[in-house]
């Protein structure tokens, strides 16, 4: 393996501007890189006999011993396969958060070609395995896609593997599929190719995305989180499929609404009653909560337009993130100071999907600082 001290990979989060839930029965949806990141680096540890992982904000950190890490990609292979098959539920596949990060590196490491075609892989030196990260946990904004994304970066370089963009983002998509049962087209092309993207039949395009970005840099864009969702991506996408999956209408009323807003987005349209209409489709999708519409009511009652950005919530009070386009600065702190408790931000695009960065030694490593999750 190369020399890891210097190097840390990170990844952008996510925002979905239009086609949640939809995007499943093959309509459109416009997805932005945020600059909200995480972060993941190698620390060796020779003295060690396996990988720790340390990841802030996300667990106490477990060991996993280097003679087993062959076995433990075949391991959750076989939970995805008992899910699969209805013997397992999602939440089930991964008995712990680190377990994303080691299975993306340990499916990275049998894609190594094998000398003479029959030598083991050679197993990773033991050591830390760091990462914090900006993105609140399970608010919608991509957070396990970041994770697989930079640790897969991370771990080309280490290992002298490296893939082109479209090999990263099957990959993963392939990963993720232990998180939410199905890969995110979504989240891994936001965190593999930065900037806005169009995803529709799980093929990626990328729009006017010059334009569309300098639109959303003009301000009054703002990302709103309220709380976390107490319902799962799958079990909000399962009801949804459970009342509407044959829909073909409400289906087809998402994707005008998603051309709509991509329209108005290039040609300098107001977007105002693209976000409007695309709230009231997912209103009738019953995926928004009560504290949610009572936001986007106060939103829209000061002239501007909200959204859940994600799957939303079947149960509980809270939707995740929101999508907020105000461009009155006055009005939009004038809401907030009634949701003393919510977090937000100013939206900021990241024009770059997942790379490799040098450590600063003048800051030191990027998880010096303390993580923003929630």
């Amino acid at each position: 393996m190369k020399s890891p001290e210097r190097h840390f990979a990170r990844a952008p989060g996510k925002v979905i501007l239009s086609g949640e839930h939809s995007v499943v029965y093959g309509a459109p949806a416009l997805v932005a890189a945020v600059e909200l990141y995480t972060n993941v680096w190698f620390e060796p540890i020779h003295l060690s006999t396996g990988l720790q992982t340390a990841f802030a904000d996300l667990s106490q950190g477990q060991l996993y011993p280097l003679t087993l890490l062959k076995t433990f990609k075949r391991t959750l292979d076989e939970r995805f396969d008992r899910f699969v098959r209805g013997d397992l539920a999602v939440q089930n596949i991964l008995q712990r958060p680190d377990d994303l990060a080691v299975y993306t590196m340990s499916a990275l490491l049998q894609m190594l070609p094998v000398p003479g075609g029959m030598a083991p892989h050679k197993l990773p030196v033991p050591g830390r395995l760091h990462s914090t990260s900006d993105l609140p946990l399970g608010a919608g904004m991509g957070s396990s896609a970041a994770v697989i994304a930079a640790t897969i970066v991370l771990y080309e370089h280490l290992l002298n593997h490296h893939q082109s963009s479209s090999e990263r983002f099957e990959q993963v998509r392939f990963c993720e599929r232990l998180q939410h049962g199905k890969g995110s087209a979504i989240d891994a092309a936001a965190v593999t190719y930065g900037g806005i993207n169009r995803v529709q039949n799980g093929k990626i395009s990328a729009p006017d995305t010059a334009v569309m970005a300098d639109r959303l840099k003009d301000g009054g864009w703002y990302w709103v989180l309220g709380g976390i969702p107490t319902a799962s991506t799958g079990e909000c996408v399962s009801s949804v499929r459970q009342n509407y999956g044959s829909d073909q209408v409400l289906w087809r009323a998402f994707e005008d609404c998603t051309n709509a807003l991509q329209s108005a987005l290039e040609n300098g349209g107001s977007p105002k009653e693209g976000l409007r209409e695309n709230h009231r489709l997912l209103r009738r999708l019953g995926v928004i909560p009560m504290a949610a519409l009572a936001f986007v009511a106060a939103i829209e009652q000061v002239g501007g337009a909200a959204k859940i950005s994600g799957a939303g919530s079947v149960h509980g009070a809270h939707a995740g993130v929101l999508l907020v386009h105000l461009p009155d600065a006055e009005a939009f702190e004038t809401v907030m100071r009634q949701f003393p408790d919510y977090r937000w931000d100013r939206l900021t695009i990241a024009e770059s999907g997942t790379r490799l960065c040098m450590v600063d030694q003048d800051v030191g490593a990027p998880g010096e600082r303390p993580g923003m999750g929630l």
